[in-house]
């Protein structure tokens, strides 16, 4: 079964989730590491897919 891709809402919620427990100090450092793999992860999806939304923006725009 393929992998369920993320959208950027899902993706910006996971990555909130991480930063509350990294601010709230509830990550202990066996938790941490993959957590923080996790946020990097989760970035590159939202990265991705603004790129994505701004550049159909682009060319929509350009074709008005």
């Amino acid at each position: 079964m393929g992998k369920k891709t993320l959208t950027y809402t899902e993706a910006y919620s996971k990555l909130e989730a991480i930063l509350a427990l990294l601010e709230e100090n509830k990550l202990d450092v066996d938790e941490l590491s993959e957590k923080l793999k996790e946020a990097s992860g989760l970035l590159q999806i939202c990265k991705d897919k603004l790129f994505v939304a701004n550049e159909e923006t682009k060319k929509i725009l350009e074709d008005l």
